[in-house]
């Protein structure tokens, strides 16, 4: 660990603020060090990252400076060095409040290696009051932020704009970390670990007249290259049996007006993203994407459906820039698609397969998700077989995963398939497939890794520190969660050893509707 940043990533820093566009320069009072536990290149392609960083920045005596777990930080073994501040070079320990937004169960790894690296006690319990009151939010608090619980003070649940507000102003008001706590304790939808014990707030909802979140920020390096990030709609109407994103959680689908759209947008904007779990059902997407294609703009979609791929909808995305027709096959089988309530069906994707051919489309990519409840390898043979039949109309790539049964969802506390046949089901789709379509799996073990965090609690967080110190290979988290009785292959929550039957999602799906 270093004491000061290298010269390399002073360099790296100055280059990389000179290509930003839209940067508030600010300073103030009370500093706070917005922290993503995540490469630059994913956190400034966050846009609840940088919704947050307008809330401070916007803050009457508070000024908001930005850091993010350095390049190749997020390698199993990696040596970081001190992590500093964009605005100033500041350590984390210099600054009373760290914000940390925390999109997902991989990214806690992150957060640890950051404050190792700071010097700053890694456990809540263990800081003292000299080290900087921890403040977290993000996507993780929609599902099960219980394994974030051990590192942070207090968790804002759900979403956060006019929450989080109060929040930063109860935090620097209090005389004493113990009067903060105590304060963030009575305010709807503020999880404090050491008060509230286990027991979570329900996820809050903002105004609607906050809508629509849009990026502050643009710059070249990122994910989303130099792309102006707005809101099309916030929420999903839907109830995917998978999804934490789903209609129970977040109030349905909220819808922003086209005409505000197209206000937002800053006339020097060349690439546009339309943020929402569910951008494609906007009744005016499809004249939404047409207007900023015919302004010269490039279109993206945070999210396609397959019913919705009608056939002036793949047009206007095809004169939006698209080279690629992507949506989501999910279920290997129409059996295990029913089974999670998507909607897609057979006729869905091949109308889309044969209307990517048609506006030119490189290919059609896939996502789909193996291991799901009561599948065998028939389910597996049916995808080999459709998928193919796809392929014959146009190249197909398929993005494939593991399911990681979600907390907050109806399939909450389904077991995870087990590595051995996870890997086995990926292998007899990859064989079946040889030659037809471009199969792409992301890893069944650290799938694993995601699903303990997932449905785990505190316990399950501090043996993350051990597996993250130790190096934090997959054999470290195996060894790590296996002292907490966690196997890759079986055993774990006693909860979770029933899969639920398919008759019993219906009740389930209606008791997680009225919570």
């Amino acid at each position: 660990m270093t004491l000061v940043p290298s010269e390399t990533t002073r360099k790296l820093i100055r280059a990389r603020l000179a290509a930003e566009v839209g940067r508030i320069e600010r300073s103030a009072p009370t500093r706070v060090a917005l922290i993503y536990p995540s490469p630059y290149r994913v956190g400034m392609s966050s846009l609840g990252y940088q919704s947050v960083y307008r809330t401070i920045q916007g803050m009457p005596g508070f000024a908001c400076e930005r850091a993010f777990l350095p390049d190749e930080g997020d390698r199993p073994g990696a040596n970081i060095e001190r992590p500093v501040t964009y605005e100033s070079l500041s350590g984390l320990g210099d600054f009373g409040i760290l914000a940390v937004s925390v999109a997902y169960e991989m990214e806690l790894a992150g957060l640890v290696r950051l404050l190792d690296a700071s010097g700053i006690a890694a456990f809540a319990s263990e800081r003292t009051e000299r080290e900087p009151f921890i403040l977290a939010g993000g996507p993780l608090t929609f599902s099960n932020p219980l394994p974030l619980a051990p590192f942070v003070d207090a968790i804002v649940m759900g979403e956060g704009e006019g929450v989080t507000e109060r929040c930063f102003e109860l935090i620097a008001g209090a005389r004493t970390r113990a009067d903060a706590l105590a304060a963030l304790a009575q305010e709807p939808h503020v999880f404090v670990p050491a008060v509230h014990g286990d027991e979570l707030p329900r996820p809050g909802n903002c105004d609607d007249a906050r809508l629509p979140a849009t990026s502050v920020i643009r710059t070249p390096n990122t994910e989303l290259s130099n792309m102006f990030l707005i809101e099309a709609e916030r929420g999903c109407s839907r109830g995917c049996t998978y999804c934490v994103m789903r209609r129970s959680t977040n109030g349905g689908m909220r819808l922003v007006p086209k005409e505000t759209i197209f206000e937002k947008i800053p006339p020097d904007a060349r690439k546009v993203g339309l943020v929402g779990a569910a951008v494609s059902d906007h009744p005016r997407i499809v004249e939404i994407v047409r207007t900023l294609a015919e302004r010269g703009l490039q279109v993206s979609l945070s999210s396609l459906r397959p019913d919705r791929l009608k056939d002036e909808f793949v047009e206007a995305l095809k004169l939006g820039g698209y080279k690629t027709l992507t949506t989501a096959l999910d279920g290997p089988s129409e059996r295990l698609r029913d089974l999670i309530e998507r909607r897609g069906r057979e006729p869905h994707y091949l109308q889309a397969a044969e209307r990517a051919k048609k506006h030119g489309m490189d290919c059609l990519k896939l996502y789909l998700m193996v291991g799901l409840p009561g599948e065998t390898d028939a389910d597996i043979d049916e995808c080999v077989q459709f998928v193919s039949e796809l392929s014959r109309i146009v190249p197909i790539a398929l993005g494939v995963a593991p399911f990681c049964s979600k907390r907050n969802t109806p399939l909450d506390c389904q077991p995870f398939a087990g590595v051995r046949l996870v890997e086995a089901r990926l292998s007899r789709l990859r064989r079946g497939l040889k030659g037809r379509a471009d199969v792409r799996p992301t890893s069944a073990r650290w799938a694993w890794v995601e699903w303990v965090l997932a449905q785990g609690g505190r316990d399950e967080g501090a043996a993350l520190v051990k597996a993250v110190r130790a190096g934090g290979t997959f054999a470290d988290y195996r060894r790590a969660f296996g002292e907490l009785g966690h196997a890759p292959d079986g055993a774990g929550y006693a909860e979770a050893k029933t899969p639920i039957a398919p008759e019993r999602l219906k009740l389930k799906r209606q008791l997680s509707i009225v919570s």
